[in-house]
């Protein structure tokens, strides 16, 4: 079984008596349902799910349900003796946007405290705003993504030792045996090629045949374009379009989201697209990427909804759609092939797992840096850039970023192939990944006095 950094959160949800409903969040075929069910049967000895989107396509029925008492007269058809107490009956509620009237009944359910209960889905941030009475304090709401690379690590066998060495080397703005970085950047590109999604990393780890990995990718692609056609006749085509694009976005320069390309039309604007891309982004099927032009901390403040990149939310379906089975494309050290789309998606998806919200700096004249994060330490924002090539110490557009007096830029990191780790004033360079150690500053505890 795949270990996942989401376990600790579940089984602490499960031992807690917690007053909320946690509600796990994120894209299909990330392995929502399977740990939650893992983990439920462990420490259950009553489990119970029920899938709302199989029931909607077939008996429906939970369909209407509004009341509590309906709800438990509906499940003790479906489940029957399965039913005990809160201590010992789990009830998961999975693929809940199914039916939005169910996230309004959590609460009453919950306020009746009959049973422990955990949710899932995805398009919960579509489904929650077209809810009329929200479940408001009582859900806890958690993100789920693909693996990311140290999770892959784990799947690949690479034990806590080897990684507690290698992130206090990060910690310490220190670089790693020559062997050891061998080592990681040839499971780094295979992360590149396989990517998190669970099904396809175990597919890899079982057989190593990259034909059947892109099997599942390529399933993948299709069902979410699939989910797309679900959401309705007037935006579904759009949606389609415009997941489509999100590679041969990636691979032009300024890599943002044209809105004329979408329907062939001129003087479209992002408010013209607003539920198609909020369906991408709430879906968990793609990152998104805000436009700052003034860089003032907190980053949310200058942010710019109509300069949007969208990333895939899997590096694995963006290499099989940009280079199929052509592994020497991404494990080779061909100069020749720019790979900067693909680390800049595996670096977006590293982030947004981590608890990051992305920017990125645009500015016409100063030019791009890649991405752009708050940091709370320094009250200042982090610009990461992110190099595949040898070229990766030529970089204007960052320097003139760092060097404007008026960004108050402390530190910045440049990520490439490169294993040495070295600072040049304000500016770390460091081995692609130590992406993996990033993450929000996060203390255990600060006592004001």
């Amino acid at each position: 079984m795949l270990q996942r950094k989401i376990q600790k959160e579940i089984q602490e949800y499960y031992k807690s008596d917690s007053n909320k409903v946690l509600l796990l969040e994120g894209a299909r075929q990330i392995g929502k349902s399977y740990i939650i069910r893992y983990e439920g049967k462990k420490f259950f000895k009553n489990y119970i799910e029920i899938n709302f989107l199989e029931d909607k396509n077939g008996a429906k029925l939970f369909e209407s349900t509004n009341t509590p008492q309906e709800f438990y007269l509906k499940l003790s058809v479906y489940a029957g003796k399965k039913m005990g107490s809160k201590k010992d009956t789990l009830i998961f509620l999975d693929e809940i946007q199914a039916y939005p009237e169910m996230l309004t009944l959590l609460k009453f359910l919950k306020d009746d405290d009959r049973f422990t209960y955990i949710a899932s889905g995805s398009l919960l941030g579509v489904t929650l705003n077209k809810t009329l009475s929200k479940p408001g304090g009582r859900i806890i709401k958690k993100k789920m993504y693909p693996l990311d690379f140290e999770e892959f690590l784990w799947a690949n066998g690479v034990g806590e030792e080897v990684i507690s060495h290698i992130k206090e080397q990060f910690s310490k703005e220190e670089d790693i045996s020559e062997s050891l970085h061998n080592t990681f950047i040839d499971l780094f590109k295979k992360y590149l090629l396989i990517g998190g999604l669970p099904d396809a990393v175990n597919t890899f780890i079982e057989t190593s045949n990259i034909v059947a990995v892109r099997a599942i990718h390529d399933e993948i692609f299709e069902l979410y374009k699939e989910d797309a056609a679900q959401y309705g006749n007037q935006n579904s085509l759009k949606i389609k379009r415009i997941y489509e694009m999100i590679p041969s976005n990636m691979e032009n320069k300024k890599k943002r989201l044209n809105y004329k390309d979408i329907e062939n039309k001129k003087g479209k604007r992002s408010s013209d697209y607003e539920e198609e891309l909020e369906y991408l982004i709430s879906s968990g099927i793609s990152l998104e990427v805000l436009a700052i032009s003034n860089p003032k901390f907190p980053l949310k403040e200058s942010e710019q909804k109509r300069l949007i990149k969208l990333y895939l939310n899997d590096v694995g379906l963006l290499t099989n759609l940009l280079y199929r089975y052509n592994i020497d494309a991404v494990i080779s050290s061909n100069n020749s092939i720019n790979l900067g789309a693909v680390y800049e998606t595996v670096v977006a998806q590293e982030l947004c797992a981590h608890g990051f919200a992305l920017k990125y700096y645009d500015n016409k004249v100063k030019g791009e840096v890649d991405f752009l994060v708050d940091d709370y330490n320094s009250l200042s924002a982090l610009p990461i850039e992110v190099k595949s090539g040898q070229d990766f110490r030529r970089h204007r557009a960052l320097d003139k970023f760092i060097d404007n007096k008026d960004y108050n830029i402390k530190n910045a990191i440049l990520f490439s192939n490169d294993r040495t780790v070295t600072r040049h004033g304000k500016l770390v360079y460091m081995p692609i990944y130590y992406a993996m150690f990033l993450k929000p500053s996060t203390p255990k505890s600060i006592l004001i006095k």
